[in-house]
């Protein structure tokens, strides 16, 4: 199996990209993110089930001449996968607008009271 050099890089690229947004406060940012993983996902699957042009399980031939039926199982999974967060993730953002106005992810205030107690334990 030959591996094309300008899909592993694009694959890294949308990995990047969406592990990027995934780190994002905006809801909508998270969102895209999922969606570019789960492309970087589907392409990631097309580059390891080899080579294109390779005829499904039919007739007798050898294995090698035979496409490989697993990536193409784990890519459809991860269609599937992506639309259901996606979905999620959109009524998730929908509802947090309703509800506050905005789609940021603000900060805890319990989570802040606990790390300024922390931090003023630790001085001495």
């Amino acid at each position: 199996m030959t591996i094309n050099l300008a899909m592993a890089v694009l694959i890294a690229v949308l990995y990047a990209v969406g592990f990027f947004l995934l780190m994002q406060r905006s809801l909508m940012r998270v969102l895209i993110g999922v969606v570019v993983l789960g492309h970087g996902t589907n392409l990631l699957l097309q580059l390891v089930g080899g080579p294109p042009g390779r005829a499904p399980i039919v007739g007798s031939a050898p294995n090698d001449a035979f496409a490989d039926p697993l990536p193409q199982a784990l890519a459809l999974t991860a269609v599937v996968i992506t639309f259901a967060l996606t979905t999620f993730l959109l009524a998730l953002g929908y509802r947090s607008f309703v509800l506050v106005g905005h789609d940021e992810v603000q900060d805890d205030v319990e989570d802040a009271r606990i790390a300024r107690q922390q931090i003023q334990d630790d001085e001495p």
